[in-house]
């Protein structure tokens, strides 16, 4: 489907999506347990991937006001048929790790895109622990073919690729007999998603252990559901996108409501805009941030810890005074498409100077006409979302294809951008 956005002006005040982040990890964490509630899930195209997923290993899930899982209790069943993640990383490797407490073999499959994402490292931490992990096809990626049971041990596994991998192992490992100690052997990029990991894991009963090298989940712990209801908060990955929208094109302001601390990494986007000079306010005690249209000025900025943040920096990049650079985004290359070209690419579409090199894009922004355009998508929620918002300051009409790739992460993106006055056709 495409999308077509013309330059408007919006203002008003609108709810911050649930945390996808915080959504997936949580369904996996109810499944383990007896019975939980979760509320205020996110369910997105992603989300319910793991809902079904979840459900295949012996969960039931039932929707109601928020999703109530009667889960297996650490235990999970054999899948009677192969699971299928559809594009949805995270649902695959939060997956990996459980699929190999199953006596048996589970067979992962995912679509085309998520397909070629890299599984091999994880795969290799399931071999360590005594498991068997195949990548069908000898490529290190989709399909998956995972037999257990693990029972736990030392297990060593890079950083820069995913923290996936990691808090897929975290999660599996406090119901193992001998706990899981993991080795980082490089450079942990994204941590704050670990963090996500570890703050939930501690809201359902399982210890943790920070290393010198790593992380030690201790063994023989069980999801005690002592909590038995959960709240999930507003996701800053989508948040990120109003956020923009209101400092690029709304004179009179827009306020996001449910912007509550936590340990997401990308609530770093406050900070971004405001050292790029926008005006900005975060009222923790109310949990709402304002932001008005503003004039940016280029910076340099470091997504190591954030890599989803990536393609909404690059728009204020193209918008800014001066250049902004991108650095430390080399495992930024490594989602549903490469995020650093596909930026890159799309901007100088709009008549954006770009220069990218492995582990850097720069953004000139100074140069820059914001032409109207035809764009694509590239089948990526994020590339989609953060284009969008470019249209609303376009000297004329930007189109994009693939809008409905908005539904991995929030279905309800351009119902929302039109609540605020932006003037969007194809959106139904």
């Amino acid at each position: 489907m495409d999308i077509t956005i013309r330059p408007s002006s919006i203002e008003g005040c609108v709810m911050a999506p649930p945390s996808k982040s915080y959504t997936h990890r949580a369904i996996l964490a109810a499944g383990h347990s007896l019975s939980t509630k979760i509320e205020n899930p996110l369910l997105s195209a992603d989300t319910r991937a793991t809902i079904r997923a979840i459900e295949a290993l012996g969960s039931t899930i039932t929707e109601d006001d928020g999703l109530s899982i009667t889960g297996f209790h650490d235990h999970p069943s054999l899948p009677s048929d192969v699971i299928d993640c559809a594009n949805s990383g995270t649902t695959m490797r939060l997956l990996i790790a459980t699929a190999a407490l199953v006596d048996g073999t589970t067979t992962l499959i995912g679509d085309e895109s998520l397909s070629s994402r890299p599984q091999g490292e994880l795969l290799d931490a399931i071999i360590q622990l005594g498991g068997e992990a195949t990548s069908i096809e000898n490529n290190g990626s989709a399909p998956l073919a995972i037999k257990g049971p693990i029972k736990g041990g030392s297990v060593s596994v890079p950083g820069n690729i995913s923290s996936q991998f990691i808090t897929s192992l975290l999660m599996a490992g406090g119901v193992t007999e001998a706990g899981i100690d993991i080795t980082i052997t490089s450079e942990l990029k994204s941590k704050p998603y670990v963090d996500i990991t570890i703050e939930i894991l501690q809201s359902f009963g399982i210890e943790t252990h920070a290393t010198e090298n790593g992380y030690r989940v201790p063994g023989g712990q069980s999801y005690s559901s002592h909590n038995p209801v959960y709240k999930v908060p507003g996701d800053f990955s989508s948040m990120s996108y109003l956020l923009a929208a209101g400092a690029l094109a709304s004179d009179n302001g827009v306020v996001v409501t449910g912007a509550q601390p936590t340990s997401q990494g990308d609530a770093a986007i406050v900070d971004i805009l405001s050292n790029m000079g926008a005006d900005i306010h975060w009222d923790l005690s109310k949990e709402t941030i304002t932001v008005t249209k503003s004039t940016l000025s280029g910076a340099t900025i470091d997504v190591g810890n954030t890599p989803d943040l990536l393609p909404t920096i690059a728009i204020l990049g193209a918008t800014a005074t001066g250049k902004t650079t991108i650095v430390n985004c080399s495992h930024v290359r490594y989602k549903e498409t490469d995020r650093v070209s596909a930026m890159s690419e799309e901007l100088q579409k709009l008549g954006v100077k770009t220069k990218e090199q492995s582990d850097k894009l720069t953004i000139y922004g100074s140069n820059s006409p914001l032409i109207g355009a035809k764009l694509n998508g590239r089948g990526d929620h994020r590339i989609v979302m953060s284009l969008s918002i470019l249209g609303l300051i376009s000297s004329g009409a930007i189109q994009i294809s693939g809008a409905e790739h908005v539904a991995v992460s929030y279905p309800e993106f351009f119902q929302v951008l039109k609540s605020l006055g932006a003037e969007i056709k194809g959106d139904q």
